[in-house]
């Protein structure tokens, strides 16, 4: 992954960037903020983690979409078993994808996940367990959106291999054919 912003291009999607980086800084913001000017755990507790739900569901229902055309979700199946399932762009569409709304994307997913584990930290170092609390579900909504689109991201990649070699069988194939069938 690259740590520069492909440069020479604009964002396609600025709306969507924009609440996909609000919702992430907003629940970090208020977690360490609220720390200063409120005394009150349960607030801290309730709003912290609304704000990180509203980050995840934003991310896995509407930026993921747009930024970067995949979409996941698990589902639990007849026998109990939990099955992830995954969407993704076609090949060409995804290979349209504007570079500096999926370099956001990707960026911010993981910033803000470091940002978590940095205050978990933080917070043992303080032995604030109560907090930790906080954290660990924060950290836990960052993660589940990190590994089901890393997941889907390489099931895009998987089926766009598939389709290629498929494509190129098919052409040497009939290529082959071809030639016979002149003879």
């Amino acid at each position: 992954m690259d740590l520069n912003p492909p440069a020479g291009e604009n964002y396609a999607n600025p709306k969507t960037c924009l609440f996909h980086v609000i919702f992430k800084a907003a629940a970090l913001a208020f977690y360490i903020l609220s720390a200063l000017f409120i005394n009150n755990f349960v607030i801290i507790f309730v709003v912290t983690v609304l704000l990180a739900a509203l980050d995840f569901w934003v991310v896995k229902n509407v930026s993921g979409r747009i930024l970067v055309g995949l979409r996941w979700w698990n589902e639990i199946n007849d026998l109990g078993e939990s099955v992830w399932k995954f969407e993704s762009l076609d090949q060409e569409s995804l290979a349209r994808m504007n570079k500096k709304d999926s370099w956001l994307f990707w960026w911010t997913l993981y910033l803000a996940a470091a940002a978590w584990i940095v205050l978990a930290i933080f917070s043992l170092i303080r032995l604030q367990a109560d907090y930790l609390l906080v954290i660990g579900v924060c950290l836990t909504l960052s993660i589940a959106n990190i590994v089901g689109f890393t997941k889907c991201r390489k099931d895009a990649k998987q089926k766009i291999q598939q389709f290629a070699s498929q494509t190129i069988a098919s052409r040497v194939t009939s290529t082959i054919q071809s030639a016979f069938s002149v003879v």
